[in-house]
């Protein structure tokens, strides 16, 4: 199986609308790994890896995001690095 790993940058009305938790639940769902946040933009930033398949499932359920989000543009960056260190799928701080 390919591990696959992306930096998601997600805009639109993605912030108060449960989208960070809901992206949690479906993340954990599909045996993901990796972290969500709101930035002070006003978007939302994840890293998000595990299987390539799951991956992209994950970038398919975050166009369309929580009940009330309003999804206008997600641009998914490849992510560098090693990201064995993350073991399961956390819900972060607000970041700048």
């Amino acid at each position: 199986m390919t591990e696959k790993v992306l930096r998601l940058e997600i805009r639109g009305r993605v912030q108060g609308v449960g989208f960070r938790w809901s992206m949690v639940g479906q993340a954990r769902h599909l045996g993901l790994r990796g972290w969500v946040r709101n930035r002070r933009d006003g978007s939302v930033e994840a890293l998000v890896a595990g299987p390539s398949d799951s991956v992209d499932r994950l970038v398919k359920w975050a166009w369309r995001g929580s009940a009330g989000a309003v999804v206008l543009t997600l641009d998914a960056f490849a992510g560098e690095g090693s990201f064995d260190a993350f073991t399961g799928f956390e819900q972060r701080p607000t970041a700048d």
